[in-house]
Formats: structure tokens, sequence, C-alpha cells
């Protein structure tokens, strides 16, 4: 029976101090309320009502079925009109037909043949890396997060705009935690106080999304001037033409849009995943065993190729736990245009609803010892048994990541390749931790050290 009442929740509103610790821990204030009000709850950030949705019915409902009634972002949330001054137009935030029609002429750049012509350079960048760690002194302690950051930005620079932005990587990833941080302040129902706590954090933001529209405007740049199609996502936004719609060559700036989308999210999320991955395999020797013994039995001792990534099927699995654990896009929002109806309760208009990957994966319905890290979960009887959208690390509908086999691929040949020589092992005495941004990064890092694994 349908009902106007508000669903299950906490009726309190929060003093600051508990607002403070619920933005801080974030990911799990959402897991224990999906836990104790069930499949949808009701809650307040700050005056904004939201709706937790875990239920893969309602999920597939609000992001398959009756997704057109839902917008990306809505006007009430102050962090998500800063996410659109970062992002502007680009794919993860455009809507209606113009998302359609961006999708359709960036979806060529994704195709089979093409993610095919990309996993050389994967493999090759994994194997400088390699290389760069084996000239470290005997048991250099480093940070895993910024080698996989360094790692993955390169090959997003060469594959997809055929631009070599290694030399960027560290004013990037400063630019990025500088971001991500001021996102995590903004949409703080106490941001006046922090505000005033810290000043300046509009100058700061601006500063940061420059650094990133400087390397990201030289490309293009670079590009147009030279004039030359290059094979890579770039050359095909310079030249893309939309002969159904009829509105010609993209402008710089939506061009622009578009690079910083997929630039940021191209190797923020997958470097995010591959950290959280060392992470896990260092505390699960057995697992990690198994994972070279496939590597050995595959690969010998020459490199992994494009042909090798349907072969490493433990790698696959290893990666799609890691993603269950710790889904680098862990929240998924969507805004009501329009009164809708969903597990039973009627939601007005500008509804803020929030969908969390991190919360459905880790639901002991679907996924038993939920927090056990489990590899043998993914094998095809397991996936087959389990509902649909109790698994979406890469959201769904037609907002479905258009990088996923990009993504996966790139995932499993760094995997692949550095694992066949290391062993990372965690340096004792260090709390990791999920910090809950935009992404789920590792909030102090991850520091490891090397072990060399014997024979090589």
């Amino acid at each position: 029976m349908t009902t106007t009442k508000y669903p299950p929740g906490p009726r309190h509103r929060p003093g600051i101090v508990n607002m403070l610790m619920r933005q801080v821990k974030q990911a799990d204030f959402h897991l224990n309320l999906a836990r104790k009000y069930g499949d949808i709850a009701h809650f307040k950030f700050g005056p904004v009502g939201m709706y937790l949705i875990s239920h893969p019915n309602d999920i597939r409902d609000v992001l398959v079925i009756s997704n057109k009634k839902f917008v990306k972002l809505g006007k009430r949330l102050r962090g998500q009109q800063m996410f659109r001054a970062l992002l502007g137009n680009g794919l993860l935030l455009s809507e209606d037909e113009f998302h359609l029609r961006q999708r359709r002429l960036i979806q060529p750049a994704f195709h089979r043949q093409r993610i095919a012509g990309y996993a050389k350079v994967m493999a090759d960048y994994a194997a400088r890396t390699n290389e760069r760690w084996r000239r470290l002194p005997v048991g250099a302690e480093f940070n895993m997060a910024e080698e996989m950051m360094q790692l993955t930005l390169s090959i997003v620079g060469q594959t997809l705009f055929d631009a070599d932005v290694e030399k960027d990587t560290p004013e990037v990833g400063q630019a990025m935690t500088e971001l991500f941080t001021l996102f995590n302040r903004t949409i703080s129902p106490v941001h006046v106080l922090l505000d005033k706590l810290r000043p300046g954090a509009g100058d700061r933001f601006q500063q940061a999304r420059g650094k990133i529209d400087d390397i990201i405007y030289r490309t293009i740049k670079e590009h147009r001037a030279s004039g030359d199609d290059r094979g890579d996502l770039l050359s095909m936004l310079l030249s893309a033409q939309d002969e159904e719609g009829g509105t010609g060559g993209m402008s710089d700036e939506q061009v622009r849009d578009e690079a910083i989308t997929l630039f940021l999210a191209g190797h923020e999320t997958t470097a995010l995943a591959l950290t959280w991955t060392w992470y896990l395999l260092a505390q699960h020797p057995d697992i990690e065993s198994k994972l070279h013994a496939e590597l050995d039995e595959v690969l010998g001792d020459r490199p992994p190729s494009f042909e090798d990534v349907p072969r490493l099927k433990y790698a696959e699995k290893v990666f799609s736990e890691v993603l269950r654990l710790y889904p680098p896009a862990w929240l998924i929002s969507r805004t009501l245009r329009e009164e809708h109806e969903i597990g039973g309760y009627r939601l007005a208009p500008e509804s803020v609803l929030l969908i969390s990957p991190y919360v459905v994966h880790r639901d002991p319905r679907y996924y038993p010892d939920p927090f056990k890290f489990d590899p043998e979960r993914w094998t095809p009887e397991a996936k087959e048994a389990r509902p649909k959208f109790t698994y979406f690390p890469f959201g769904g509908g037609n907002r479905i990541c258009i990088g996923e086999s990009f993504a996966w691929m790139e995932a499993i040949l760094i995997l692949a390749t550095l694992a066949q020589t290391w062993r990372p092992r965690l340096v004792t005495n260090q709390k990791v931790k999920p910090q809950a941004m935009i992404t789920l990064r590792p909030k102090h890092g991850v520091k490891m050290a090397l072990e060399i694994r014997n024979g090589r």
C-alpha cells in the first residue's frame, strides 16, 4: 500500500559535532542506516531530506526503469553545484538528449578494437613502474596510493589523449586532493562555520581546478595545432560531428568538459581500486599465493598482453572482490523531477535519493560473512545466483561507466605485471581507513614496502 509518510530513519536533528562525525564516516553511516532501518531509509542532512535506497529492485527502478524521472544533480545540495563547476557539462553530469548525443560520440573510443590497442600502452607503463621499483633501495617505503595514481594517470594521458602527462602527476595529485577535500567540506551542513574557521575555499578551488584545466587546454591546443588524427579520444572529440543533430563540432569548452571528466574519472577510480587490491592481498597471503600461481602458469616470465586478460580468471575474481568491498564510486545520487513511488512510499519532486554500492555490496543477504575478503564469491555459479543490482561498482542503466571495459583490462594488466615480481607488504603501525569523499580513498594513503618474489 502506497503511503505519503516518511520511511523509517533517525528523527532527531543531530548537533554540530554529530554532523561533523557523520561526514567523516559517511560510508559507515550509510551502512549502519541501512542495517537499522531497512531498504529505504529517510534522514536529514542539514535542511535537506534524503532517502537511502538499498533493495536491488528499487535500485534497478531508479537507474534503469524510471531513470527519466531523475536528474544527476539537483539544486538543493551546495556540493553538487561545486561538482558542476569542476566537470562542466561533461558526460558524467549532462542530461537527456545532450547526454545521449555525447555518449554516442564518445562510445567508439571504448569499442573492443580500440580497447585492445590500449593494452600494450597499459602493460608498457606497468613495466616502467616495475623497473623503477627495482631501483628503489631495499626496504624503501612508499605510498601505494600515490604510486598507482602516477601509473594510471600516465596511462590515461597516453591512451586517451596521446600526451605524456607523467611529469604532471604530482601537480594533478595535489590538485585532486585539494578539490576532493573542498568538495567534502562544501557538502557539510555546517559549511558556513567551516568557511569562517578556514576562509578562502573558493580561491583554493579555482587554483586547483586551474592546474588541471591548464593541462587539458594545453593538450587540446597541441592537438588542434597539429590537425592530425592520432587515433586517441581527444582527436575523436575534436573531429566529432553530430550528423543526426546537425550541431557541428564541439567547442573547446565542451571538449574540455568531456576530456576532464574522462581524465579524472579514468585514473582516480582505477588507481584507488588497485591500491585497495594491494592492501587486501598483503593481509591475505593465501589469496596472494593463488594469484601468483595463476600468473606463473599463464604467463611464466613473459609480460601479460591483451590476449591474456580473459585467461587470468583468478586475477579477475580478486579484482571483483576488491570492488565489492571498496568500490571507488561508493555513492550514487539522483534527484526526482516528479513525484514517484519507491518501496511503497510516494516521494515528492526534488527528493534526493542515494544509492550506495558500498552498502549493498556488504549486505549479508547476498554476501554471507560480508566483511570477509573472498574471491571465490565470483565463480560463475555464485554470480548467477545473486539478483541484478546486488553488485554495481560501475553504476547502471544509461549512465553506466563508459570506461568499464577499459578499467577492467587496465587493472588486470597492472596487477599481473607487478605481482609477477613483487609482494608489497604493509608498513606496520599505520591506520588505513577509507575516507568517503567523491571517491573512496584511503585517508592517509597506504604505506608499503616491497618484497621481491623468490627467483625473480
